[in-house]
């Protein structure tokens, strides 16, 4: 299916962002042009699995359905314990309600915000080992979001006994989509496991990191997709995942286990707060159209075009003289904000700032991931900015096409070119909990 789309006037564009408080999220879908907010839940199903869709066993227990998701999950992960839900978030709330209390600390490359929350809702402390190329949108490194081995082993020795999981999420969305390496998955769960800690790896986008790894560790070029992911998950423990994601469906999570006395466990937190163990907050027809999208996320041809398409709008924005994390990721494209925008200060936000020009100039929506999401402040009050100040360009799968792409890359041509006009701005409101989705600003 097609999708008319058009573009609001500039009057319009400005008096919506300025009801909306100068927060992307609170503006109506059907304003927006070219839509860059998230690609989770926002791709394009394929025929086969709008087929599948129809076949949906609606049965409330042991549908149908559910062999078919169950199979497919478990032909890939090779864990033999899966708890359907929602979507990713509700996923981490049910593993996290399990692992998560104050005093408990838990690390990873980078944590996701829904992740972070859901750690923290709890009581837990979420701590980020990424390497220190990781850190830097400018260094070229093919695996950018490796876990930090050394500090992830000293973090061990000192507290062991208060880490119960260790996360790795791949790819890194946090740190601008980037792989983490399959040698590095393997020590990461070696590792674990010789402290006695559960390693679970945060799947969201096991595909687009799996390709990753084919096409830059050259020991593995000559294996499929789907023998690197079943190595891949073969380190694990479990793992959770949005398969609104690299499951290409809207809607969709879940936790795959290898333990059956922890499935049990988590078994009674589902059913309070999904539903039954077989269908976990979905129906029938999502459980098929994951179970159809899972299998075709892992093949070359569909890797090879997404990923493709995402590094080609990289080099479109380079050419527009736009600053981008290098090297460009699988899902996703980054604006180096605080180079783009180097007068406006981290505690006026940046990145904020070009977010909301990028909709006032060209109704085009991407999504901050930096001092708004991830900055805090100490237990002083003083401000803590995130280590990186980036907008987040993430293309919907199997949705747009170059033209699109080209006109965003256009459009931050722009604001680059009349960069100084640009303010920063100030909260006026905030939420405890993941406050990006809600906060409300004022220009500076």
């Amino acid at each position: 299916m097609v999708e008319r789309i058009s573009l609001k006037s500039r009057e319009e564009r400005e008096k919506l962002l300025k009801e909306a408080y100068f927060n992307v999220f609170m503006i109506p879908a059907e304003a927006v042009f070219v839509d860059l907010l998230t690609d989770s839940g926002t791709g394009a199903m394929s025929d086969r699995q709008w087929a599948a869709l129809m076949t949906g066993d609606e049965s409330y227990a042991y549908a149908k359905s559910w062999f078919n998701f169950y199979e497919s999950v478990k032909s890939i992960m090779g864990m033999e314990y899966v708890l359907p839900a929602h979507q990713g978030r509700a996923a981490e709330n049910i593993l996290f309600s399990h692992f998560s209390k104050k005093g408990v600390i838990i690390p990873s490359n980078n944590h996701f915000d829904t992740t972070r929350a859901n750690i923290e809702f709890f009581g837990g402390t979420a701590i980020d080992l990424v390497i220190k190329e990781g850190e830097d949108p400018h260094k070229i490194h093919p695996f950018k979001g490796n876990i930090d081995l050394n500090k992830l082993e000293d973090l061990f020795k000192k507290e062991a006994k208060n880490i119960p999981i260790c996360m790795c999420t791949i790819t890194n969305n946090t740190g601008g989509g980037q792989p983490v390496s399959l040698e590095n998955i393997k020590m990461t769960g070696e590792l674990c496991h010789r402290y006695g800690i559960k390693f679970f790896i945060d799947a969201c986008r096991f595909a687009e990191n799996c390709y990753f790894i084919k096409k830059r560790e050259k020991e593995q070029e000559n294996r499929s997709i789907e023998e690197i992911a079943k190595e891949v998950f073969s380190y694990a423990d479990g793992a959770t995942m949005s398969a609104k994601k690299d499951g290409i469906a809207n809607i969709g999570g879940f936790i795959a286990l290898r333990d059956k006395d922890l499935y049990d466990q988590l078994s009674e937190s589902l059913i309070l707060k999904e539903g039954f163990l077989t269908y976990g907050g979905l129906a029938g027809r999502d459980l098929e159209a994951i179970a159809v999208g899972l299998k075709e996320a892992i093949t070359m041809d569909y890797l090879e075009s997404r990923v493709g398409q995402i590094e080609n709008f990289g080099e479109m924005l380079r050419q527009n003289g736009v600053s981008i994390l290098e090297p460009v990721g699988g899902h996703a494209v980054y604006l180096d904000a605080a180079e783009i925008f180097p007068h406006i200060k981290r505690s006026e936000f940046p990145a904020q700032s070009l977010s909301a020009a990028l909709y006032e100039e060209g109704g085009v929506r991407g999504v901050e991931i930096g001092s708004v999401m991830f900055g805090r402040e100490d237990e002083n009050g003083n401000f803590i900015p995130a280590t990186m100040e980036l907008v987040r360009l993430a293309v919907p799968r199997r949705v747009y096409t170059e033209s699109h792409l080209r006109y965003v890359a256009d459009v931050a041509s722009e604001i680059v070119k009349n960069k100084n006009k640009y303010k920063g701005y100030r909260i006026v409101y905030e939420s405890p909990f993941l406050r990006h989705f809600t906060v409300r600003f004022a220009p500076v």
